[in-house]
């Protein structure tokens, strides 16, 4: 399996509380916590839109 190349949100601070990603060469989206780095999510890009698209509605919706 090749190196990702993971990359931390810039709303991210130096902590270990962030969310990380990374593109496989498949052209998947990897999802992982960073202090639980083992754990990963894998999503084409259209559910990652999705997922993205869900999170913004709930946070609108707790406003």
């Amino acid at each position: 399996m090749p190196t990702l190349h993971w990359q931390k949100s810039t709303y991210s601070s130096e902590g270990n509380n962030c969310v990380e990603l990374a593109t496989a060469p498949d052209g998947t989206i990897r999802l992982r916590e960073s202090d639980d780095p083992t754990t990963t999510l894998t999503l084409r890009p259209s559910g990652l839109y999705s997922l993205l698209a869900a999170a913004r509605r709930e946070i609108t919706n707790r406003r």
